[in-house]
């Protein structure tokens, strides 16, 4: 896998007619969601583009935010870190602000603020964070003093927060492994993540990147965490990333694309 040079293109291994019609229905109609509003699409077959477009607007260098999907780009910042040596996902998450006696969120571990089942108090589902965000407040001012309403492993609650601790309790990893570096090995020269004031990376939505550099991405996962024949994510941890485990959310997810559905229908025209 060479992610520094160009993506090759070339013609889908499978049916054509069938993959083209998933990616225009991805842009048209109501079949992967009601009120879907897509802006790029790109499938790679055997680390080459098979298809890619874009809506009106839109282009191959164009800059999109993240939301959520910055949450997976976390994940893998922390599983580098894993890898190197520098976090344990079992341990306590290395959180100053809990290192007090008695407290009892010192028990919150690094895999259960991946998993969002830290227990701790999410005002609604994902967290306001609209004052991190957009209103100048650090995370480390905020995020770190919710307190617990749920025993650590417990309970399944979507929180922004607990990405944005997961991300601060390995902070002293950046100086030596800043994730724009390993945005650069993976060839993802588009990618930004963004900062609050006080230098605290805002990995839960915060990223702008494009569909190519989210390719490069999704490539990591698809050799297993080897770039070039170089380990960078311990192995098994796209297992473990993608396991569920601990408690699991319940109800409707809320997102308007269907992915599974968009994904099943590019895998049978590819089969």
């Amino acid at each position: 896998m060479r992610v520094n040079a160009a993506f090759a293109t070339a013609e889908p291994i499978g049916n054509a007619a069938l993959l083209n019609e998933a990616v225009e229905q991805a842009f048209e109609g109501d079949r992967y969601g009601e009120g879907a509003n897509t802006t790029a699409v790109l499938v790679l077959q055997a680390d080459s583009i098979v298809a890619e477009e874009y809506a009106l607007g839109f282009g191959v260098d164009t800059p999109q935010r993240t939301w959520s999907v910055g949450k997976s780009l976390a994940g893998t910042i922390i599983g580098a870190a894993v890898h190197r040596g520098e976090a344990d996902v079992n341990a306590p998450a290395a959180i100053a602000d809990w290192n007090r006696p008695g407290d009892p969120r010192a028990a919150i571990t690094l895999d259960q603020l991946m998993r969002m089942a830290s227990g701790l108090t999410s005002d609604t589902a994902g967290n306001r964070t609209d004052g991190l965000y957009f209103g100048g407040v650090g995370i480390d001012e905020q995020a770190t003093t919710w307190p617990l309403i749920a025993g650590p492993g417990t309970r399944y609650r979507y929180a922004n927060n607990d990405t944005l601790l997961a991300v601060l309790s390995i902070a002293p990893t950046f100086e030596r492994h800043p994730p724009a570096h390993l945005f650069r090995r993976l060839g993802m020269y588009d990618t930004w993540a963004e900062t609050d004031w006080r230098g605290n990376y805002m990995l839960s939505s915060q990223v702008w990147t494009t569909a190519r550099d989210l390719a490069r991405f999704g490539q990591l996962y698809a050799h297993d965490g080897v770039l070039n024949g170089e380990r960078i994510l311990p192995e098994g941890w796209r297992d473990y990333v993608s396991r569920p485990s601990g408690p699991q959310p319940t109800g409707a997810t809320g997102k308007r694309f269907d992915f599974i559905a968009f994904t099943r229908d590019v895998l049978a025209a590819l089969d």
